[in-house]
């Protein structure tokens, strides 16, 4: 792909945790207030504050961990990060550094039809920064963000593609909203990815020189950014160019990076142990419960999909998605017993009419009980596929019984062969001769046929019945 060159990616992802307050103060973490309304003492780094740790971050940081399979540690540290920026107004962040509280662990995904498994270094727990707003000669601060929990999660530096990269990230998100810690929002700032990009010629074992890629807000910018960065790397390689230590940002208009700062290293943030927060030491029987209670997560139901309804990874893929569509999927088939028939309807009719709708699934007229009847009717020749889109379409406004609207709307699928060869054989004998050119060797004339029998009925002749009668009164 990069002709003697070979890219190197691993990913930061920062997900900001489902708390009501924030990670040490109990300021709100409401997105929709106002500047500067979701501030403490404690955020504001006033003199004399203490920080005081969010037990709900906690819970959710060891959800998460174990969701993406580390290994959960009893004993961790919260370190003190020195960060002389405006927005953050106490001089340090509080993060975990030599003693997280995830470690290890992988995320499974399926790329192009390929399983894929990306390893993980860590998971650990910070507190944001705040935003600095630049407005020519002076910068607002809103300390709205300042200390909202977040997970950091570090993936190994042992992905080669962009498209792989932006994969993995979509999995990560998938897993986070699975598990209700994060929304996954990366254009509100709820989950963003920083991305570590380095090249280095094939067959050598030594990283080249890494570059982070910062606050990137959607995967396809994942993939494009990283694209021009892995270019732009081997362009500065070829012409003996030196590539800085250094954090870049995406400029998506101009598809382009640029340099935003060097990179420091680890020592130039001073860590040392936060002195006002004792070590964090878990109980593994409430580490074990959450496990327990952990829901299936989207790859172990993509698997199942697979083997037990015979679907394709592009089909389960785009089922287990969202959990809630997932789970609606699963009740249609409860009640309809046709898992492939109800794939395609959740796929085709049903999402384009979700899609349009823009609202929550549980807030459909439409339940999992009435497009499961709706596809009974269709399994058992009750109703044509296309009598049922019109069906369909009345049942999405209306969320009435399937069975009350083809009643209604006179719709029952004609299926008596008596009947249907009645109405062939009047066709037949109104159109002598095209029945004739027909036998003479113009097949195309069948097509003729069908149309007029279904005309006499409405549509409503089911389709097989038709074909099946009509062919062997044509050949009599």
């Amino acid at each position: 792909m990069y002709g003697e060159y070979e890219a190197v990616i691993g990913l930061e992802i920062h997900a900001q945790m489902f708390t009501l307050a924030k990670c040490f103060s109990s300021a709100s973490t409401n997105f929709g207030l106002g500047n500067n309304e979701n501030v403490t003492e404690v955020c504001a780094g006033m003199p004399g504050t203490l920080p005081v740790l969010n037990k709900k971050a906690v819970e959710l940081s060891v959800k998460t961990g174990l969701a993406l399979n580390c290994d959960i540690q009893i004993y961790s540290v919260f370190d003190r990060k020195q960060y002389f920026y405006p927005d953050m107004p106490k001089g340090y962040q509080i993060t975990q550094l030599e003693k997280p509280i995830a470690l290890g662990g992988y995320v499974d995904f399926f790329l192009d039809g390929e399983k894929k498994r990306v390893h993980l270094e860590r998971a650990h727990m910070e507190e944001d920064a705040g935003k600095s707003t630049h407005h020519g000669e002076y910068t607002l601060i809103n300390l709205n963000r300042a200390g909202t929990p977040l997970l950091e999660i570090v993936s190994a530096p042992e992905m080669t593609t962009p498209k792989e990269a932006a994969a993995y990230a979509k999995a990560v998100r998938q897993i986070l909203r699975y598990t209700e810690v994060c929304d996954g929002n990366l254009e509100e700032g709820s989950m963003r990815c920083d991305c570590n990009v380095s090249v280095r010629r094939k067959g050598e074992k030594e990283l080249g020189t890494k570059v982070e890629l910062k606050n990137i807000n959607s995967f396809r910018f994942i993939e494009k950014a990283v694209e021009y960065e892995i270019h732009r790397q081997i362009d500065c390689i070829q012409s003996g160019e030196e590539i800085f230590q250094e954090t870049r940002l995406y400029d998506s208009a101009k598809n382009k990076t640029f340099s935003m700062r060097k990179k420091e290293a680890a020592n130039d943030y001073r860590y040392f142990p936060d002195p006002d927060l004792l070590p964090l030491i878990l109980e593994q029987p409430w580490v074990d419960e959450i496990k327990k209670n952990l829901p299936e997560m989207p790859m172990e139901k993509q698997e199942r999909f697979i083997s037990d309804y015979s679907l394709s990874v592009s089909e389960s893929d785009l089922l287990t998605g969202e959990k809630e569509f997932s789970d609606f999927y699963e009740d249609v088939v409860k009640i309809c017993k046709n898992p492939k028939l109800a794939a395609n309807w959740m796929m085709g009719e049903f999402l384009r009419l979700f899609n349009e709708s823009k609202v929550e699934i549980n807030q459909l007229p439409i339940g999992p009980e009435q497009l499961g009847k709706l596809i009974q009717m269709i399994d058992k020749k009750e109703l044509s596929g296309k009598m049922a889109k019109e069906v369909f379409e009345k049942l999405w406004e209306t969320g009435r019984d399937p069975q009350d609207l083809v009643k209604e709307m006179g719709m029952s699928q004609i299926t008596d062969e008596d009947a249907i060869l009645k109405i062939v054989r009047g066709v037949l004998d109104n159109n002598l001769k095209s029945v004739a050119e027909y036998k003479a060797g113009k097949e195309k004339l069948y097509g003729f046929f069908v149309g007029q029998v279904m005309k006499q009925t409405k549509g409503q002749a089911n389709p097989e019945a038709v074909n099946k009668i009509l062919k062997k009164e044509l050949s009599k």
